[in-house]
């Protein structure tokens, strides 16, 4: 219970009532504009702040006409937040490209469009045109990404920490899966690649050292409980110096001799080689497929320029598994995304 003296509590009589806030005329104008109910909230916040501001600042020459004036001003200011689109332009003066802050990769005009006339009308979403039967919803991104990767199969989910997830799950839950220590990297938001990993029903088997790890580093960690080989592109840092790893050739041979399915986290997911336009090589999805991966994965709204999702790509029977996961219809995309995709 907050004592108050006399001198305070005068000036907090002053305080208008929420009925008679929302008597003004603006606030009955944002009434029937936005709903009683919301307007009636934001005021009753509105007051509320007013009171807390003058017990911690007192201003006991306030007058009933400025506190009255200051509880509108502030409920207006409340109902505008709420009203207004949070999601709204923003000129990205950063230095960073794909900006996860400001959205990562800007939609190409065509993309927007197909969004516009999806959002219009009832679409295909998962509905076969000729037969009229349920169809799989991401049966148009796969035959795109077959095309693009050379995988003989693909499938897509809402982001690239899902789809390591979803691919983990699938593979090798329950079971060891090697990763060089120098390759546990964290991502955005403070997750961490050995968090996603238990989350997933993997466990972690780190091997090497954070600037080197060789080939007989993976292959004395192989056992019995050996699950997967996992590779992990950087990313968000580099290795100057002293360091080596082996490529993603090497492992896949490796894990060929020892019947171990290799898995690729791209990061990015290059679709064409960087190198060409002055910038600096990331890892190629066509080059992981060729090599023989059981599953590559990579986010969507990178270098692609898409919407936030998570691809992966692999062979037909490890995709085939993924599908089936029940973590794919938690993990599944919505017509938004698809579209723009």
């Amino acid at each position: 219970m907050i004592l108050m003296d006399a001198q305070t509590q005068q000036m907090m009589r002053r305080v208008p009532s929420v009925d008679w806030v929302l008597r003004e005329p603006e606030l009955e104008t944002l009434a029937v504009e936005h709903g009683h109910t919301l307007v009636a909230d934001c005021v009753r916040e509105a007051v509320g702040e007013v009171r807390r501001q003058l017990l911690a600042q007192p201003t006991p020459d306030a007058n009933e006409t400025a506190i009255h004036a200051r509880v509108v001003t502030a409920a207006k200011a409340r109902i505008e937040a709420m009203v207004k689109p949070y999601y709204r332009r923003a000129v990205n003066a950063t230095g960073i490209i794909l900006h996860t802050g400001l959205g990562r990769a800007v939609l190409s005009a065509r993309a927007i469009d197909q969004v516009h006339a999806t959002l219009r009308s009832y679409s295909l979403l998962q509905v076969d045109r000729d037969s009229g039967k349920r169809s799989r919803r991401d049966e148009q991104i796969e035959r795109l990404l077959q095309r693009l990767t050379g995988a003989e199969a693909a499938t897509v989910v809402n982001n690239n920490a899902a789809a390591t997830a979803i691919v983990l799950n699938t593979v090798a839950k329950g079971k060891e899966v090697i990763v060089s220590r120098g390759q546990l990297v964290e991502i955005g938001g403070s997750f961490r690649m050995p968090e996603v990993m238990e989350t997933s029903g993997a466990i972690l088997r780190e091997v090497g050292t954070t600037n080197k790890t060789h080939l007989r580093d993976y292959a004395a960690a192989i056992g019995p409980d050996t699950g997967a080989i996992l590779r992990v592109h950087h990313s968000n840092y580099r290795i100057r110096g002293f360091h080596s790893e082996p490529g993603i050739e090497e492992l896949v041979a490796l894990g060929a001799e020892k019947g171990i399915p290799v898995i690729d986290d791209l990061g990015s997911g290059a679709l064409v080689d960087l190198a060409a336009y002055g910038l600096e090589t990331e890892p190629l999805v066509r080059r992981s497929i060729a090599a023989g991966v059981a599953a590559a994965c990579f986010s969507g709204d990178k270098l692609i320029g898409g919407p936030q999702s998570g691809l992966i790509v692999g062979t037909a029977e490890a995709i085939g598994r993924i599908k089936k996961n029940p973590l794919a219809r938690a993990f599944r995309c919505g017509k938004l995304t698809l579209a723009a995709m």
